[in-house]
């Protein structure tokens, strides 16, 4: 795909057809995305499903064992029959297979009548969705891509549409041959530079089995560590759906804590789970690279991106074109996993809104990325805004999750998980991540944090540092806020702090395309330069890269001169250091992993000892 972008010079006078431009740009994106931001599953009111089983209908589902060679992923062929086919009639995935009113908690208000059907689908198609002949002859043969989640399956064909369900038909059960594996492993930076931490899923509690990871330098002896437990409960959740139709088990998430690691070294690793009668459930094997000592002159190279949710390879839940690109983004990050070293998704990780089921399709869809490179997050509003819960914004973003599925699923390297601001280093690199769900406002907890991270930073040997956080604290031409936005007190209480300690780049999400400031300080550019930065930079270059997957944000019609570059399309940040004087900024597109914008930061230490303005202590002359 061509690069439908804008490099805008600081002095353009033709304002009229860059605007027609812009609008262009985002008509072309709406037409070829579409996407209404809903999530798929809240558009089903499962509540108001009613039993009508039709005697003449069938489904039947094949294989019925799956994984049997050690798969935690397999095509499964639905074949189904209906006298009375209709075009709105749609096939569901339940798990566990048993999804009738047995399965609902109970109803607190007895004169409250329990629904027919309590628990949201996994997944859905609609029956005439890969056979266009269904309306007609009432048959059709539909492929799910089925993942381990720890139950069995069923399927279920209901009529009347997502508005009005009618069960008509429910097809055998099916499971893997190993519903409990341990699968779908997160490797996340330690509290300290030399250690990995791997976080994953099974269906063993500890009464049942010991978690542990072995591992060890790659084609050496091997060690074991002992690995902690994790989950949470219905009641854990803040509010619906989490806590109601979206509920379901999550199982159990154990970390492990790798220490003392060789920095740059390549580790091999397993999950394991020692059973009561003392064998040994296994995972296949993975490898890592360890992170190289703080400040060590070498290839260092980072991606940053966030918003991009999950899809379905099978086509499920698509009707409504919930999250575009995310297969686009994770595919190419897989296809360059080799020239990459640590990945950091800043907010809205999976958009399950409370359908606690996504979570573990999106750990399956990552999967790849995870278990090879440290893979670090940070607090979205679909991960933690719930009303009356103590999060900065007073709305059900997350869908009752509260952020205990994001601070449980993950590690993170913060000192309370629930409150998701951590600093972590790499190599020459310096990361404070901020969390915008919480105040950050001058005086608070997380102000005072955000300022140790930042003058914590040794830029002799960690000459990049990097902010980033969920929504956009320092500027964003989105189209919401008629072409100039940041949250609010975001840039009065930070600014000053980017600017005293020279801060090279912020990155945000949150608005979902990308843009490039200039190096920039109180609206103002203090840079003209546009891709060859050198010296003293003078002012901290602001990045929204919220183009991970979800449907498109518009740009406003408000051209900003602080604006260099701007994108309404799907991509993620890729930064290269090449030594502690030159780093390579690049913003690749999801579609074809094409480089569509780019600067260079060249300097010494010196530069960044400069004083710019705002940014140098007082002093007092010896004499």
């Amino acid at each position: 795909m061509e690069c439908l972008s804008l490099f805008v010079s600081l002095k353009v006078p033709l304002v009229v057809l860059f605007l027609s431009f812009v609008h262009f740009v985002a008509a072309h994106t709406k037409h070829a995305y579409g996407g209404d931001g809903v999530q798929p599953l809240s558009k089903i009111a499962i509540h108001r499903a009613v039993y009508e089983l039709h005697g003449k209908a069938s489904i039947s589902a094949k294989p019925v064992v799956l994984g049997t060679k050690g798969e935690d992923t397999e095509w499964v062929t639905v074949e189904l029959e209906f006298p009375e086919p209709s075009e709105d009639d749609w096939l569901a995935v339940f798990s566990p297979a048993n999804f009738n009113s047995s399965t609902c908690p109970p109803t607190d208000d007895p004169r409250q009548q329990a629904p027919f059907i309590c628990s949201a689908p996994i997944k859905y198609k609609f029956s005439n969705d890969s056979s266009p002949n269904y309306v007609k002859k009432g048959k059709a043969s539909l492929k799910f891509r089925l993942i381990n989640q720890r139950e069995d399956f069923s399927f279920a064909l209901f009529s009347g549409g997502l508005s009005n369900p009618k069960l008509v038909a429910v097809s055998n059960v099916i499971k893997f041959a190993n519903p409990k594996a341990p699968l779908y492993p997160r490797l996340a930076q330690g509290k300290s530079w030399n250690e990995m931490t791997v976080t994953w899923t099974s269906g063993y509690n500890i009464d049942e089995a010991v978690p542990l990871v072995e591992w060890g330098l790659r084609g050496q002896t091997q060690t074991q560590t002992p690995a902690g437990t994790l989950t949470f409960h219905r009641n854990s959740m803040c509010g619906p759906p989490a806590r109601t139709v979206g509920w379901r088990n999550p199982g159990f998430i154990h970390t492990s804590f790798l220490r003392d690691l060789w920095p740059n070294f390549m580790y091999s690793y397993r999950l394991g789970h020692r059973l009561l009668n003392g064998t040994f459930i296994w995972s296949k094997s993975y490898y890592f690279k360890s992170s190289p000592y703080p400040g060590q002159d070498s290839l260092q190279r980072v991606v940053i991106f966030g918003d991009m949710g999950k899809a379905e390879r099978d086509g499920s839940n698509e009707y409504s074109n919930y999250q575009p690109g995310s297969l686009n983004t994770t595919d190419q990050l897989v296809k360059d996993l080799d020239n990459i070293d640590i990945v950091f998704h800043i907010g809205d990780i999976t958009y399950a809104n409370g359908y606690i089921s996504q979570w573990d399709q999106f750990t399956s869809q990552v999967e790849p990325i995870t278990s090879t490179v440290p893979y670090m997050i940070a607090s979205g509003n679909h991960e933690r805004d719930v009303p009356g819960t103590g999060s900065f914004y007073d709305t059900n973003d997350s869908g009752g999750e509260c952020g205990v599925l994001a601070e449980t699923m993950f590690y993170v390297p913060a000192e309370n998980r629930a409150k998701f601001w951590y600093s972590t280093d790499y190599g020459m690199f310096h990361f404070c991540i901020a969390d915008t769900e919480h105040d950050w406002r001058e005086g608070s907890e997380q102000y005072k944090f955000i300022e140790k991270c930042l003058a914590s930073a040794d830029r002799k040997n960690q000459p990049w540092l990097i902010f980033a956080a969920h929504r956009v604290l320092g500027y964003s031409s989105s189209y919401w806020q008629d072409g100039s936005f940041g949250e609010p007190m975001g840039r009065e209480s930070l600014q000053q702090l980017w600017q005293k300690y020279k801060v090279d780049i912020a990155f945000f999400g949150h608005i979902h395309n990308y843009e490039r400031t200039c190096p920039i300080y109180q609206n103002q550019c203090v840079n003209t330069e546009k891709s060859q930065y050198s010296g003293t930079v003078n002012g901290t270059i602001h990045v929204v890269v919220g183009g991970g997957g979800s449907h498109l944000s518009d740009f406003g019609p408000v051209q900003n001169s602080w604006s260099l570059y701007r994108d309404s399309d799907f991509g993620f940040v890729k930064l290269t250091a090449f030594n502690h004087s030159s780093l390579l900024f690049e913003y690749k597109k999801s579609s074809d992993g094409n480089v569509c914008d780019s600067f260079t930061i060249s300097r010494d230490y010196k530069d960044v000892l400069a004083c710019v303005h705002d940014g140098c202590e007082p002093t007092t002359l010896a004499t």
